[in-house]
C-alpha cells in the first residue's frame, strides 16, 4: 500500500511539472493560470474552460494553464464556492432576494432564480476571481523565482 501511494504521490508530482513547464515565458505562464482562476470563478457550466482559453488569449497567457485553472471550481467546491460569491455580492450590494439553494439553481436554471440573485452572484463571482486571480499570479509568479524558470 506505502508503494502504491509513493507511486501515485510521484506521478501527479510528474504531471504537475509537465503542466507547469509548459512553453512560454513565465508572464505568459502566470498570466494563464491567473485568466483560467478568474473565470473558474464564474458559474457558468461548461463554458469556464472556454472562457478561460478565451481570457488567456486576450491577456496572452499559456492556454493550457488557464484551462487546468478553471479547476478552482470543480464538482467539490461548486457549492461553497458559490454561495461565498453569492455573499460576497449581497456584502456590496445589500441584501436581496434570499439564496434559493444549489438545487434550485441547478434544476430551474439561472434565468428562474430572479434578477436580485444573479446579480449578486455575478458581482460576487467577479470580486472572489480578481481576488483569487491576483493570488494565483502572485504566488506563481513567486514559485517561479523560487525554482528559476
Amino acid at each position: 500500500m506505502g508503494r502504491m501511494l509513493t507511486e501515485a504521490r510521484q506521478r501527479v508530482q510528474d504531471a504537475l511539472q509537465w503542466l507547469w513547464h509548459q512553453e512560454g515565458t513565465p508572464g505568459q505562464r502566470t498570466r494563464g493560470l491567473a485568466a483560467g482562476i478568474f473565470c473558474g470563478c464564474f458559474p457558468i457550466f461548461g463554458f469556464q474552460t472556454l472562457l478561460g482559453i478565451a481570457l488567456a488569449s486576450v491577456v496572452r497567457g499559456n492556454h493550457l494553464l488557464a484551462a487546468a485553472g478553471t479547476w478552482i471550481s470543480n464538482p467539490f467546491t461548486y457549492v461553497p464556492l458559490y454561495w461565498f460569491n453569492f455573499r460576497v455580492g449581497s456584502l456590496v450590494l445589500g441584501p436581496g432576494r434570499p439564496w434559493p439553494g444549489f438545487d434550485a439553481v441547478r434544476q430551474e436554471g439561472f434565468s428562474d432564480v430572479g434578477w436580485s440573485v444573479l446579480t449578486r452572484l455575478l458581482l460576487g463571482s467577479t470580486i472572489t476571481g480578481a481576488v483569487c486571480a491576483a493570488l494565483g499570479w502572485w504566488l506563481s509568479v513567486r514559485w517561479l523565482q523560487r525554482a528559476g524558470s
